[in-house]
């Protein structure tokens, strides 16, 4: 069976697929850490994208990026949920900060687990579960943040290895044979 290489553009639109479909994900960006976007006008929360490096296997690439989860903290007094309401001994409730950790968490543990055991990817489009188009393993740290911009945000930082399989195929490299030595 042939290998269909993946490209760089591939496993981002993948991974911004990922975001754009999570219902609880409003905004989706790529680009640099300095590219997010943490204006007021934006609508949180907000998956960003960040590229950092691309690894070669044997037979496969794995590109590496962090992913960033945030969203609003809110510092009105009128936040709580009913089931925090309860809590006002236990946790400092001036703000939902604890709430958005809590969301943000569950959303980068949605993302590791879609590409990890890539049942999304294979229900729409890949008829062998065990035919994974993009996926990922090892084990991930997933670190909280706090920001203070033009608001306060929080939510979590991981990096992920997104390993694709290529076949490195020197047969189809647009060169002369002059250019590949030969």
């Amino acid at each position: 069976m042939a290998i269909t290489n993946k490209s760089y553009n591939n496993v981002i639109y993948t991974l911004a697929r990922l975001g754009e479909f999570h219902e609880q994900i409003e905004t989706v960006s790529v680009g640099d850490i300095y590219d997010i976007d943490m204006s007021k006008d934006t609508l949180f929360p907000l998956m960003h994208i960040n590229p950092l490096n691309v690894n070669t296997g044997e037979s496969e690439l794995i590109y590496n990026f962090q992913i960033f989860l945030a969203d609003l903290v809110s510092e009105k007094d009128n936040w709580q949920t009913y089931q925090a309401s309860g809590l006002t001994k236990l946790i400092d409730l001036k703000n939902n900060e604890q709430e958005v950790y809590n969301q943000q968490l569950a959303i980068a543990v949605d993302i590791i687990s879609m590409l990890r055991h890539s049942t999304q990817q294979s229900l729409n489009g890949v008829n062998d579960i065990n035919s994974a188009v993009y996926y990922t393993q090892d084990q991930f740290t997933i670190e909280p943040f706090s920001e203070r911009f033009d608001n306060l945000l929080c939510g979590y930082v991981f990096e992920i290895g997104v390993k694709v399989m290529n076949d490195f195929n020197a047969c189809t490299i647009p060169v002369t044979a002059q250019g590949a030595g030969y």
